[in-house]
């Protein structure tokens, strides 16, 4: 059973207040170039997030058991990929506890009921902070500000007023408009193993210019405690997970495209012919009418 992600799908990029009472909208046919659109920001914010690992990271090399298999691929001209891909293993099986990985350094005694399942996991660490003997690895990620009078703006303090002396409420605001996207990067850190998760804040220069930025702070978590901060819980973010990997070892074998209802607390999974979303130049109706064959509600 293999889950992927669609090169270029929203996936890769960070939405901006999501949870917000009023998100920011698409453009629309009045203003198709509007900078604040829920596409915009979210390409800024994947930008933003780059360069500010960029910022913070020295650049030097920490070399781990293999090297970096993405940077084999790149053709010349192209930036090195700087990020540390570690490959984990958890197991699912059915037992009384939490699930274990490879890095335990006790061995549990559980009992397996059922059939063992194993899952392997490719996770990101961004930096290492050296103490003595002691490297603690990191996630880093950047929140971003970009204007606090446009619609969808959450009604955010202004982060160049406010962020040193109410960073209390800076932050509570945050955990409310972004709660999706804090929790998302709370559990990669925590699946990556990392010791730390660092927050950046970077806010537009100016509220008219996407393209300029600046660092106004950061803030250091607990990965497992920025899980709990949010009111989330990683047990049972965990069975979430095997709730969907045993539905779907259910299902025939074939292809199937897991999506979220966007007005309900649905997942929607959707049986796909072989051939669908491959580039092969032809008309995506047989696509379109594939995806309709079968679905399933969890």
């Amino acid at each position: 059973l293999f889950f992927d992600k669609r090169d270029g799908g929203p996936l890769d990029f960070p939405s901006v207040n999501e949870n917000a009472q009023i998100p920011p909208a698409e453009a629309s046919e009045k203003e198709p170039n509007s900078i604040n659109s829920a596409s915009m920001l979210a390409v800024e914010a994947r930008d933003a997030t780059y360069n500010y690992i960029k910022q913070v990271t020295e650049q030097r090399t920490i070399n781990y058991e293999n090297p970096n298999p993405f940077n084999e691929q790149n053709e010349a001209g192209e930036t090195p990929d700087d990020n540390a891909y570690r490959y984990r293993l958890f197991d699912l099986s059915a037992r009384a506890g939490k699930p274990s990985h490879d890095d335990d350094d006790e061995e549990e005694e559980d009992v397996v009921i059922g059939e063992r399942v194993l899952m392997a996991i490719r996770t990101e660490v961004d930096g290492v902070v050296i103490s003595g003997q002691t490297k603690k690895q990191m996630f880093i990620r950047a929140l971003t500000q970009h204007d606090i009078t446009a619609v969808g703006a959450g009604k955010a303090l202004d982060w160049r007023q406010k962020l040193d002396s109410q960073r209390g409420a800076v932050v509570a605001t945050e955990m409310k408009n972004n709660a999706t996207k804090l929790a998302r990067w709370a559990f990669q850190a925590v699946l990556a193993g990392a010791e730390q998760l660092k927050v950046g804040f970077v806010s537009r220069v100016s509220p008219r210019d996407r393209t300029r930025h600046g660092v106004l702070g950061f803030q250091t978590y607990r990965p497992s405690d920025f899980i709990s901060q949010l009111g989330f819980s990683e047990y049972s973010g965990w069975g979430i997970v095997k709730a969907l990997v045993d539905m779907c070892l259910e299902m025939p074998e074939g292809r199937y495209v897991i999506m979220r209802d966007p007005n309900k607390p649905l997942i929607k999974i959707y049986s796909v012919p072989a051939g669908a979303f491959e580039d092969n130049g032809e008309d995506d109706t047989s696509t379109a009418a594939g995806v309709e064959d079968g679905a399933a509600d969890f």
